[in-house]
């Protein structure tokens, strides 16, 4: 249960695709207003895996005090409800006396669970779960894919295509309603007790690029194909089921190569940012910034505040 809203300060939400800087700008924001940070990355929860995925380094999370950052096992059974009610509870409880609190990271889902709530979507009936599940068991996430494509070709453009967790639940709310998944998710916001200023980073398309393609290989090098390893025993369980994880596993199974499988990643992870950026565009409520105008940024925040 959801304590009583208390928090009423102001929440500052920076977000953007993945290698964009989301971190190092959240620090400097978080050291600049005296804020503490909340993880809205949806796989940096998980403490096996903070190299796969670029979680803020021990000497970040000693600079500024971190929410939601290693706090969980991969096998531990979490999902976005979950984070909704934790961080309106975290908020109303332990930053009640914080005028200012950051919220950074790349899963605009999670995002708007905290600021706009999650909608109430119908109880899905148990022939209809068996048949879709069946679906995904007998011919793969491709019939799923297709199966979404058909339903609801709005929601099939931003969601993660890789994840069959999602595609699952959007498919089966559109059987069991006979209405876009997409439609259902447009309900009214929930009212929050605080203020939400949202802050985006746009980063030119070549320079994003580079980076991914950097970032990974420093990935590698930092050791990311011995953290896989010591994670492919749960290689089934949808923690996993993300970027980076997946190519390392058929490498370990012989499927493809281990260029193969980093060059599979790079092209992988620029295809997750580029939906990234089609789901934040939508929200007509986030205010850009280069990439690098972290001034500007603080500027903006202070004339809002």
């Amino acid at each position: 249960m959801i304590t009583s809203p208390k928090f009423s300060g102001k929440l500052i939400v920076i977000e953007g695709p993945t290698a964009s800087g989301k971190t190092g700008i959240a620090i400097k924001l978080a050291k600049q207003f005296g804020a503490e940070i909340i993880s809205a990355d949806s796989r940096q929860f998980y403490k096996e895996i903070p190299i796969g995925t670029a979680a803020p380094t021990n000497n970040e999370l000693n600079k500024v005090v971190h929410h939601f950052v290693g706090t969980l096992s991969v096998t531990d059974d979490y999902n976005v409800s979950k984070f909704e009610h934790d961080v309106l509870n975290l908020l109303n409880s332990k930053l009640t006396s914080c005028p200012i609190v950051i919220m950074t990271g790349g899963s605009g889902l999670y995002i708007d669970a905290v600021c706009k709530g999650i909608d109430n979507l119908p109880d899905i009936d148990a022939k209809i779960r068996r048949n879709t599940v069946k679906l995904f068991e007998k011919d793969g996430i491709v019939a799923l894919q297709e199966k979404l494509m058909k339903l609801d070709p709005e929601y099939y453009q931003e969601v993660d295509l890789n994840n069959p967790k999602r595609l699952l639940r959007a498919i089966e709310v559109c059987l069991q309603t006979g209405i876009p998944y997409s439609q259902l998710r447009k309900n009214q916001p929930q009212k929050r007790n605080f203020d939400i200023i949202k802050i985006g980073i746009n980063v030119p398309r070549d320079v994003l690029i580079e980076r991914i393609n950097n970032r990974v290989d420093v990935m590698m090098q930092l050791g990311w194909e011995k953290e896989a390893k010591a994670v492919y025993k749960y290689k089934n369980l949808n923690s996993l089921n993300t970027v980076g994880y997946k190519e390392l596993f058929a490498f370990f199974e012989n499927k493809i190569t281990f260029v193969q499988a980093s060059e599979k990643i790079k092209t992988n992870t620029r295809r997750y940012a580029k939906r990234q950026m089609t789901w934040f565009r939508k929200d007509k409520e986030i205010n850009w910034f280069n990439y690098n105008d972290v001034n500007e940024m603080i500027k903006f925040i202070k004339g809002e505040l």
